[in-house]
Formats: structure tokens, sequence, C-alpha cells
């Protein structure tokens, strides 16, 4: 049984790379298109959480994906996906869809709506390549997560979370002020957290909405210091 706490390091806003495209604001927490930083490559499987603001009645219009697992989580407004595969779908705030990019496919992501849609999009390597390439979007009730940490995604065939091909667990929580969550990260995992909204402590450093926060080796505590609703990606296997 782990009995130390976490080691962690805070990756604020204000400091992660950016591109403005007008109709698309992102900030990346790694080395994403052209920002590049040879010391944030991935995190663990973990090679990409991007923080998207994307304008009414614009998107991204079909592109490929090879051998990659992609997260989707809304945070406002809805994402409407169109794929190689022939499907299609609207995943709304709150929600989840995840896309087995596999042997290869091709997708669209357009924000439909009359309102701006913010999202996290994740992207975790997969514990091996190829395979038939996939999709699924499913609902995540707020009220489901209030006070505890939900499975989202995950990697190990579990009930009521989208499955996904690489070794990681992807949660979601919401937390009223003064809640607080304890989350064991194994000796051989990577954890990374960002809220959506709000303001928590993790072992006692103050993170804000739309901060990332890396996690090893250890037990981290997690204090809404705000009512605040946070994504939290655990991986196994050290990727250097």
């Amino acid at each position: 049984m782990i009995t130390q706490t976490a080691q962690t390091e805070l990756r604020p806003f204000e400091l992660l790379g950016s591109a403005n495209h007008g109709w698309l604001d992102a900030h990346h927490h790694f080395s994403f298109a052209g920002y590049h930083d040879p010391a944030r490559m991935n995190w663990g499987p973990l090679r990409v959480w991007n923080d998207d603001v994307i304008a009414p009645k614009t998107g991204f219009p079909p592109h490929p994906h090879v051998d990659m697992e992609i997260i989707t989580y809304v945070r406002k407004g809805a994402i409407t996906h169109k794929d190689s595969m022939g499907n299609e779908g609207r995943t709304e705030a709150g929600d989840v869809q995840v896309m087995s990019a596999g042997t290869g496919v091709q997708h669209s992501e357009y924000n439909m709506e009359d309102e701006e849609t913010r999202i996290f999009q994740i992207w975790i390597m997969p514990r091996e390549r190829g395979g038939a390439p996939s999709w699924g979007a499913r609902p995540f009730p707020k009220g489901e997560r209030s006070g505890s940490m939900q499975l989202l995604a995950s990697g190990y065939a579990e009930e009521d979370a989208l499955p996904i091909r690489a070794d990681a667990r992807v949660y979601g929580a919401t937390l009223t002020a003064g809640q607080n969550i304890t989350h064991e990260v194994g000796e051989n995992n990577r954890a990374y957290l960002v809220p959506a909204k709000g303001r928590l402590t993790v072992n006692g450093t103050e993170v804000n909405a739309r901060d990332g926060i890396a996690m090893k080796d250890g037990i981290v505590e997690i204090v809404a210091k705000e009512e605040s609703e946070f994504v939290l990606v655990d991986t196994f296997g050290l990727i250097h």
C-alpha cells in the first residue's frame, strides 16, 4: 500500500502553449502543432491535452488519425462528430466521446451551436498499434459524480465506462466548496488533472480552472476551495 504523498508539478494556464486561429482559441498542456517543448512531450502514455474554445458554426474539417485514443470532454456547448465509419453524434456539456483511431479514420468535429463550445481534447497512446477504429459517446450526469470521481473512460473493460485501448482511466468529478477526494497514483503510473471550472488544492498546491497539475508516486488529496469540476487521467506505464 502506498503511503507517501504524491509528487506534483503545477502547469499554470497562462504558461501553456497557445495558438489563436480566430475560430479556434487553443491552449496546449503538451507539445502540439506549432508548440514544442522537449520537457512537455507526454506524461506517461498521456500525449495531448488541448483546451479548445471553438467559435459558433465553425470547427475542424475532416482530417485523419492513426494509432491514438482520443477522448473529448465537453465543458460548454456541444460538439458534433462525423467520421468515415459512418458514425454521427452530438455531445453536450458534461458528456464524453471517445475515438480509437486504430489503423486509421477520418473525422470532423464542428460547433453547430449559436454559442461558443469549450472542450478538453485528450490523446492517450494505445497499448498496441493497429486494430479497427471505433467511436462512442454517452452522457454522464453531473449529479452522479457529485462529491466523487466517476469513471468516464477506461482501458480495462470496466462497466459503465467508455472503452479505450490504452492503459489508462479517465475520471470526472464535481465538488462543492469544502469537499475533498483522495486518489492514489501507483508507482508506475502518471496522473494529470485539469479543473474545468472552480478552484482546488492538490496536496496543498492551488490549482485554478484550466491549470494542469502532473502527479506521480503517491497519495493525492484534492480539496475544493469553491464549487469545482475537474477531469483526471491516470495512466499506467512509464514512457519517456
